[in-house]
């Protein structure tokens, strides 16, 4: 069960001028569900996108890069079912004519459209399903559909997930609304993962891949469920321009700044509730490493501990076995570290004291708090004042369970 997360209630998902959502059943894997959305963006759309990190990416990631550096997007077709990676050259074949699919139906140009798959890795996408299902979910398209969008780009998920915003810009009502999946396969660099965004706000084009990227960087990037790479991760952030202000112009304007928060607080959302419906998942852990001389070495700690197997396995068993914690601290890879100058807490419990076990813990201490569905670790390395924070999950039996059924 998810920890601590509902599912998100279509009302409560605002709808951004400018962008229309249409889902459809195409069968891609499974007949009788939706696994084919539609985007379509209104002209003067700015839209930015981040992607996997993993060198083996997915065709649907290539082709999204190019077409992003070529021209103005006026579409996303977003697939579950099959993630079109590792599926070499006859791959990228498919996606292009996905594309050029929905823009001969839209009026567009194919390189105006852009695509997204995920799924199973390493079978033919059956662009023919999804060239079929195409005219349904452009007869769908609604202003209102980010609910059914959030239900039509699931797969091991158990519960859709959406996060929206909105605020007060130059007296217009500016809304920011997004929805993400995942559940495995997730680790910081972007995760098996899919994010899609939109904000009407009127924003400097050139300012919105700097905005998307602090905003990534904030949220999915500081998540781990296993600490896997996936091969089709994307996180998009359209702008409309239609909300009816002045322009922003600068990042650190007010109006700048009161958009990045928005931003961000929708991505951070949306990530953490990727890592709440971790495949499994029975604990909500934050991980908070402070004292760092820079900000890297505190993400190097906090990964460390977020992605151990061991810590991951003590947290789901409620067993306070914290060495466990040290020591993938001190395999975390800052090189002079001072291991006599740690301390270590347990949401509110003082576990270890420069480097030792604190004379006041008791391990009775320790388990009722690891007994609790979420966890703050806080780790300070007492080395300067750069902090980080990470989110993740416990690891627990039925992980195993729904990666080894994935493909059945």
């Amino acid at each position: 069960m998810p920890v601590n997360l509902s599912a998100v209630d279509p009302r409560d998902l605002h709808a951004v001028a400018g962008v229309r959502i249409g889902v459809a059943m195409a069968g891609v894997r499974k007949a009788n569900r939706r696994d084919l959305v539609v985007f379509a963006l209104d002209a003067g759309s700015a839209v930015a996108g981040v992607f996997t990190q993993n060198r083996f990416c997915a065709a649907p990631v290539q082709v999204c890069r190019e077409h992003l550096a070529t021209g103005p997007i006026r579409a996303l077709v977003v697939n579950t079912g099959n993630a079109n990676a590792g599926t070499g050259a006859d791959g990228l074949v498919r996606a292009r004519r996905t594309c050029a699919s929905l823009a001969a139906l839209m009026g567009l140009e194919p390189a105006q459209v852009l695509p997204f798959s995920t799924g199973v890795i390493m079978e033919t996408l059956p662009v023919e399903r999804i060239e079929a299902g195409l005219p349904a979910a452009l007869a769908a398209l609604q202003p209102a559909h980010w609910g059914e969008a959030a239900l039509g780009i699931m797969t091991t998920d158990t519960l859709p997930k959406g996060a929206s915003r909105q605020l007060q810009i130059g007296g217009r009502t500016v809304t920011v609304t997004g929805i993400s999946k995942g559940a495995g396969m997730i680790r910081p660099n972007m995760a098996t993962m899919l994010g899609f965004m939109a904000t009407d706000a009127v924003i400097d084009p050139a300012l919105l891949q700097p905005l998307l990227n602090e905003a990534a960087d904030l949220s999915f990037n500081r998540i781990t469920i296993d600490g896997d790479t996936s091969t089709n991760d994307s996180f998009m952030l359209v702008a409309t321009q239609q909300a009816g202000h002045a322009p922003i112009t600068a990042l650190d304007s007010a109006e700048g700044r009161a958009l990045r928060d928005a931003v961000v607080a929708v991505a951070q959302q949306l990530a953490q509730a990727i890592v709440r419906d971790g495949e499994g998942a029975t604990k909500f852990i934050t991980v908070q490493v402070q004292g760092g001389r820079d900000a890297a070495e505190c993400r190097l700690a906090a990964y460390a501990i977020a992605h151990s197997p061991l810590v991951k396995t003590a947290f789901f068993a409620s067993d306070p076995n914290l060495g466990r914690i040290l020591a993938a601290v001190g395999y975390a890879g800052i090189g002079d570290l001072d291991q006599g100058r740690i301390d270590l807490f347990l949401d509110d419990v003082h576990v270890v004291r420069e480097g030792g076990r604190h004379p006041g813990y008791r391990e009775e201490d320790g388990q009722r708090v690891m007994k609790q569905s979420e966890i703050t670790v806080r780790v300070d390395l007492h080395r300067g004042a750069a902090e980080a924070t990470v989110w993740t999950c416990d690891l627990s039996h039925d992980y195993v369970s729904i990666n080894a059924d994935y493909r059945s």
